[in-house]
């Protein structure tokens, strides 16, 4: 059962039509049933040719036995001669008339003789007399007759029959066994034989040439009607598969498929009056909800956008004003603020000239320290607001060039020389001479000096800090990495969020931004990751356009 379930699985999965599997198993089922059928009708049909085979050599047998009984009644029968010759076991095997004609007396076995040598001479059939306990040699049994005889001496067999070959026919041979009466016993008396036992038996073959012949010919007709009635059937079940399933789920399907592409809205149902109609007014009742609910979804849309367009109109409008109202104050703010920071310079270099004492003077010194300080602090803040505002609104023009990052970098970190010695922290730089990417060269400098600025305020004294370039590969990558305290794996995305600063630690918290605004501007991205080897950070960042120089 699981290896039939498995094959009708497979033959179920098969990509073809579904009317090809649909004539494929009627066609199997067909083909079986049809077999089934024949093979009996064929046997039964056998079966039959043989009965009546049979019935008509147990007709001749007993007419043959009737023959030599009323023969063996009456004495014999004399026949005029000429004769074959006359019978040792008979008394007056030969008699003369009043006119001198001869005439011979006749046995049964004689007349059973020559009648079988006639039938033979005919060709229709032929029998003949035998016996285990011969008196004429020309009547010893074959094979079969032999075995029969046995049979019925030894175990009491009334008959016995077998198909046989012989030559290039096929024979029904028929024999029964011939008994001992009284009138037998008056020529084979001195044999020792008594009424009822076997004298021999009579051995009958029917040619079966013309039954084989109409058995293969029926045969032949019934497979050929049988291939004719599959013939029809199929097609009969074709048409009816065709015209009363197919054709409507093919219109179905044609409609399942317009309604989904939204050719065709509106669907109507298929009339058949049975389960496809059904199904087919299912579907045109689920389609007209759907195309209710798709009218009204779409409307809920229209308005939901409309509202959206709207609020982004209006959001648009606020950034910009937002941003042209903190790039006025930045720009109002840096004016007096240099100002501010010109005079402290201007004091500071008074004071130092000052004859005020020295502890008077350190106390001032110190606080236009804190004074300047906190103004370069507002200047920068200033700046970064105001860069930053420019590339987050795509104000900013760029202006793109080849740019060589060794040179780059060698310019970037000698402004970076004096601070660095002060800390003993020392630059290690690995980039190829002859990278060049296409950039705007003023804002890729920009993200240097934040990142190595980052990089070195962080690093300890007497460390280092590793710029690399990886090569002549798409898109170019820059590795600056330090050795600080590393960050947080919490923090390695908020880091290049505007305003986002560790508490403590000082900064406008808009330099990362700056950076990540200035590479997404030159389709590229940027990261960080600690480094595995050693303490502290790499930022890198990548810039997918470079050009080589020639």
């Amino acid at each position: 059962m699981q290896k039939l379930n498995y094959l009708l699985k497979e033959f179920r999965a098969l990509r073809i039509s579904l009317s090809l599997k649909f004539i494929i198993a009627t066609a199997a089922a067909l083909v079986m049933a049809m077999g089934v059928s024949l093979y009996l009708i064929s046997k039964e049909h056998e079966a039959l040719v043989y009965k009546q085979l049979d019935v008509q050599a147990k007709v001749l047998f007993t007419q043959i036995v009737i023959t030599r009984k009323w023969i063996a009644s009456h004495g014999g029968v004399f026949v005029a001669a000429p004769s074959k010759g006359l019978s040792p076991f008979l008394s007056e095997p030969e008699i003369t008339d009043i006119k001198g004609r001869k005439y011979v007396k006749k046995s049964p076995a004689m007349v059973t003789k020559e009648l079988s040598e006639y039938a033979k001479e005919e060709g229709t059939y032929w029998f003949n007399i035998t016996s285990l306990k011969l008196i004429n040699p020309e009547n010893a049994p074959d094979d079969f007759e032999k075995a029969a005889l046995q049979d019925f001496e030894e175990r009491g067999y009334k008959e016995a029959f077998k198909v046989e070959k012989i030559g290039p026919s096929y024979f029904y041979r028929y024999i029964a066994p011939l008994y001992i009466s009284e009138e037998c016993l008056k020529c084979h008396s001195h044999q020792g034989y008594k009424a009822g036992d076997v004298r021999g038996a009579i051995s009958i073959a029917l040619p079966m040439d013309h039954a084989i012949s109409m058995i293969t010919l029926e045969r032949r007709g019934m497979i050929a009607s049988s291939i004719a009635t599959i013939g029809i059937l199929m097609l009969v079940l074709y048409i009816m598969m065709k015209e009363l399933v197919l054709r409507p789920v093919n219109e179905l399907n044609r409609s399942m498929r317009e309604f989904s592409s939204g050719r065709s809205p509106e669907t109507s149902v298929i009339r058949t009056g049975d389960e496809l109609e059904v199904l087919s007014r299912s579907f045109v009742e689920m389609s007209r909800s759907l195309s209710e609910y798709h009218s009204g979804l779409e409307e809920k849309v229209r308005v939901a956008t409309k509202s959206l367009e709207q609020a982004n109109a209006r959001l648009t409008e606020l950034n910009k004003k937002k941003s042209d109202f903190i790039a006025e104050v930045s720009h109002e703010l840096r004016t007096p603020l240099t100002s501010i920071k010109g005079a402290m310079d201007y004091l500071s270099s008074k004071l130092s000239m000052s004859s005020m004492p020295d502890a008077d003077l350190d106390d001032i010194t110190d606080f236009f320290d804190v004074i300047r300080n906190n103004a370069d602090r507002l200047i920068r803040m200033v700046n970064d607001t105001l860069d930053l505002e420019r590339i987050e609104s795509g104000v900013i023009e760029m202006h793109f060039s080849d740019v060589s990052l060794g040179l780059l970098i060698k310019d970037v970190i000698t402004g970076f020389h004096a601070i660095a010695g002060k800390k003993g922290v020392a630059f290690k730089v690995a980039a190829p001479p002859d990278v060049v990417i296409t950039a705007d060269e003023d804002m890729i400098r920009q993200v240097f000096i934040n990142l190595i600025s980052n990089a070195l305020s962080v690093s300890p004294e007497n460390s280092g800090i590793e710029i690399t370039v990886s090569g002549t590969d798409e898109p170019v990558t820059i590795y600056i990495k330090d050795n600080g305290r590393g960050i947080a794996e919490d923090e390695k995305e908020r880091i290049f969020d505007k305003y986002y600063t560790k508490r403590g630690k000082g900064g406008t918290g808009l330099g990362l931004a700056i950076c990540k605004g200035i590479i997404e501007a030159h389709k590229g991205k940027i990261g960080v990751f600690n480094n595995e080897d050693t303490a502290g950070s790499t930022f890198y960042f990548s810039i997918p356009h470079r050009r080589e120089r020639d």
